[in-house]
């Protein structure tokens, strides 16, 4: 008895540790998943994740409703300024269209603008497709699309930045 409860222990974190090991990639169902842009295309993440093949690239979750998102922003601008040569796409989990153009206007987010138009937001299906528990999230990848960091939250942007430092 003695024995197995060490070995227990340690097939436990084991465990545990593999199931916190970030995705390299998106999945296939998050790739399906459709996002919609400032004109009202609608298109999938994976298209979206295309587009900035080449780029080193910060995707931040986020609505306008969320406190926490809110009081995030200056420090999204710091890094802006700080790292002008990144790509910054900003998905909206707002509930209404008019609620997120009205955040993003508020705000004056810079960078690339899109909204999930899915009436259980953070639940709904890309939500789920990310394992979304808590906004704003923020998510790094590479120049050639790879995930850095993948469950950043508002009190991370010192390791952001260095991230983002070391990718250059």
């Amino acid at each position: 008895m003695k024995k197995i409860i060490p070995f227990a222990v340690i097939l436990l974190s084991l465990v545990s540790c593999a199931q916190s090991t970030p995705p390299k990639q998106f999945s296939e169902a998050t790739k399906q998943e459709k996002v919609t842009d400032l004109q009202g295309q609608e298109l999938s993440f994976g298209d979206l994740h295309k587009r900035h093949r080449g780029k080193i690239t910060v995707i931040e979750i986020w609505a306008s409703w969320c406190g926490d998102c809110v009081k995030a922003m200056p420090k999204v601008k710091e890094m802006q300024a700080a790292h002008p040569d990144v790509d910054y796409v900003f998905i909206s989990m707002d509930k209404g269209l008019d609620k997120w153009k009205a955040g993003i206007e508020k705000h004056q987010l810079t960078g690339d603008q899109y909204w999930v138009n899915d009436e259980k937001g953070m639940k709904g299906s890309f939500g789920k497709s990310i394992d979304l528990d808590w906004i704003p999230r923020y998510i790094v990848l590479d120049a050639e699309g790879n995930i850095v960091t993948y469950r950043a939250i508002e009190t991370d942007f010192e390791q952001l930045n260095a991230t983002l430092k070391t990718l250059k």
